[in-house]
């Protein structure tokens, strides 16, 4: 099954349609909270047969040890300890080297993502064209990318991300101009609103799409979090923006154990969930959201967790969610990059060689 990756790369959009591998993941992160992960090489053969693609990135935020705080145990996530998150910058070229680690045949398997920028500083698209600069012909996109999120956005030092900021505007202005995929979280809503109020951040998010309409933007979790659940007026917002056709170019992700736990809650939930997805099914990718996984299991429990979903969608739609979205939205932005990329005169001087004869 793995010779199908050894064609030339500009065949494989046209094989990975045909392809008889369960998914591509649009949101995977190779490290976690505190920059450790699972090594590249054996995520590759974690991917298999099962995954044909995935999105490459870590996680742009480290969390503090202190010792102030927690004395000799040592945080590995953001909820086991109150010190704060910082943005880590290292994070991207880690992701570089790791992905020129490997033979060209696994690295056509895989789309990297730049994380490491803080989205409250109009500096932060500058940092993204010296990523791409330093390291020509590695990235398709930025993120996955945070403003606001449940538990997290208190935590982080300085200045508090906001979808108003000039900031974010010039992150998106110079995504959309290069080519590169942008996978944004925010929650569209705060935890425990009032019952029948309008989602805090939906008004926001949909003025932020509607002045990016040249950068492919997907909304990670379709807004959703550990306890941001699913509403009538967010299913609503949701389909306001895939129905406004000035907002063809957002796209929803439907990555996360937690937000699949509430996307098959019920069979009445899972059948309203297919029924929108039918209708639209250009307009979802699947991804694991899985944070260094240790095996294949790890890694493929939300695929599993969806089966419910997978058996009431249309075929056309179930291989749009789980493959073709994806491949058009990153083949797309590989393509406009490299462009991008050699019109700037950025080049690549690394070896052709695979990594093991370096």
């Amino acid at each position: 099954m793995m010779k199908k990756f050894l064609l030339p790369f500009f065949l494989l959009g046209c094989l990975n349609a045909r392809a008889e591998y369960l998914f591509n993941d649009s949101h995977f992160h190779l490290t976690n909270y505190i920059q450790e992960g699972t090594p590249i090489q054996k995520y590759v053969e974690i991917m298999g047969d099962t995954v044909g693609r995935s999105t490459l990135f870590g996680i742009p935020l480290q969390q503090q040890w202190s010792h102030r705080i927690s004395g000799e145990h040592a945080p590995k996530y953001y909820l086991d300890t109150d010190a704060r998150l910082y943005y880590y910058s290292f994070t991207d070229a880690f992701i570089a080297m790791a992905y020129r680690s490997l033979p060209k045949e696994s690295q056509a398997r895989l789309d990297p993502m730049i994380t490491g920028f803080n989205p409250t500083d109009m500096y932060a698209a500058d940092h993204i064209k010296r990523v791409l600069q330093t390291f020509p012909g590695v990235f398709s996109g930025i993120g996955e990318f945070t403003v606001h999120k449940e538990f997290v956005s208190s935590k982080v030092a300085g200045d508090v991300a906001s979808l108003t900021d000039p900031a974010l505007d010039k992150i998106l202005d110079f995504a959309g101009e290069v080519g590169l995929v942008v996978l944004l979280h925010s929650d569209f809503n705060t935890p425990f609103p009032k019952e029948g109020a309008e989602p805090t951040f939906f008004k926001q998010m949909k003025a932020l799409l509607e002045r990016h309409p040249k950068t492919k933007i997907i909304w990670a979790h379709v807004g959703l979090g550990r306890i941001i659940a699913p509403v009538e007026n967010q299913m609503a917002g949701v389909k306001r923006i895939i129905e406004d056709k000035k907002l063809s170019h957002v796209y929803f992700d439907i990555s996360w154990e937690e937000v699949a736990k509430y996307l098959v809650q019920t069979p009445q939930t899972t059948k309203k969930v297919a029924d929108f997805i039918n209708k639209h099914p250009d307009r979802f990718l699947l991804g694991t959201d899985e944070v260094a996984p240790a095996d294949k299991a790890s890694h493929e429990k939300v695929y599993w967790q969806y089966g419910p979903l997978w058996n009431l969608l249309s075929k056309d739609a179930s291989e749009k969610v789980r493959k073709l979205n994806y491949e058009r939205l990153f083949d797309e932005a590989r393509k406009k990059v490299r462009a991008w990329e050699k019109k700037q005169g950025f080049v690549d001087t690394t070896s052709r060689l695979p990594a093991s004869k370096k």
